[in-house]
């Protein structure tokens, strides 16, 4: 059966908010959650971006529910080791109901050090190359290692799980649904998109979890809410590479203009319908794991309604 989680979103509200969220995601009957790790939001209109192990460390003190990272890079903006060290006080903080989500990442977060930002397949390498290093640390002995993009000196991890965070790889292609599964401990894709989900399985997923997301806007009045999203999340209606390769909010925002009416398709307005379709979609494409998030706000209503009108449904009660 489908798990389904709430999405807290570092670029849209505070931290503050993020920890209302996660408690209030537990009470309405959410069964997980996922939280994004950026340097700048999408978009300047979002306004934040926390700095997401701190939020990890205070919503493990208020909650029990799970957390998965969607998506931390752990390449350029900051080293696989630090990541490491990071990940595994998480783990400890939530007794183990940590997993750590990574990916290659997007421009806009991790070219504010000055590094280079590489082509897709030096991403891939990297990531591949990091996530080894990770693994490495969280054994528990000393690492060293001198790598094609790492290098760590005679690190080694004290505090440190039991069991080490699984790791879940996020990919939006082929290629990199075939690291995912090479690599990953579950694969993480933002849409319902079958034939990837499938490839990661054939390419050596096998029945190892897939989580996916989805944002809506609940609010009283459909057209308004569409409109909310297409203010606060146009690039998630732009199509192509501009996600992992626009350096700035600022680029994002000139390209908003594109984004027309019709393109919003994300469930918008009080009726449910639309958001149980949505996740029957992912649940259709293979998923095993769906976390929806509330976007611009109007928190205490949306949660009333996803407890109410949409998770019930969805679980068939």
């Amino acid at each position: 059966m489908t798990r389904y989680g709430y999405f807290l979103s570092s670029e849209e509200y505070d931290p503050a908010s993020l920890i209302k969220q996660a408690k209030m995601a537990e009470q309405a009957g959410f069964e997980a959650l996922w939280i994004s790790d950026h340097f700048h939001p999408w978009l300047d209109e979002q306004g934040n971006s926390s700095f997401v192990w701190s939020v990890i460390g205070a919503i493990s003190q208020v909650t029990d529910l799970p957390v998965t990272t969607a998506v931390t890079c752990p390449t350029t903006r900051i080293h696989p080791a630090i990541i490491a060290q990071a990940a595994a006080t998480a783990g400890l903080l939530t007794g183990g109901r940590f997993n750590l989500g990574v990916g290659t990442g997007e421009a806009l977060n991790e070219h504010v050090t000055g590094q280079p930002w590489p082509a897709a397949e030096v991403r891939r390498e990297m990531l591949e190359e990091a996530v080894d290093v990770i693994r490495a640390l969280f054994a528990g002995g000393q690492v060293t290692h001198h790598g094609q993009h790492y290098t760590v000196e005679t690190a080694r991890l004290y505090s440190r799980p039991a069991q080490p965070p699984p790791i879940y790889v996020s990919g939006f292609g082929e290629q990199s649904a075939v690291l995912a599964a090479r690599i990953g401990d579950g694969y993480i894709c933002i849409g319902p998109e079958g034939d990837l989900v499938k490839r990661f399985r054939d390419q050596g997923g096998g029945a190892k979890p897939v989580q996916g997301g989805l944002k809506g806007c609940w609010a009283p009045d459909a057209a308004q809410a569409r409109a909310t999203l297409r203010q606060l999340w146009p690039s998630d209606f732009i199509p192509g590479e501009s996600a992992q390769l626009l350096p700035t909010p600022r680029h994002f925002s000139q390209l908003a203009p594109l984004v027309s009416d019709d393109l919003v398709t994300a469930p918008a307005g009080p009726d449910p319908k639309p958001y149980l379709e949505a996740l029957s979609s992912f649940e259709q494409a293979g998923f095993d794991e769906v976390y929806l998030q509330q976007v611009g706000g109007n928190l205490e209503g949306a949660f009333e309604f996803f407890a109410t009108q949409v998770l019930p449904r969805a679980r068939g009660n």
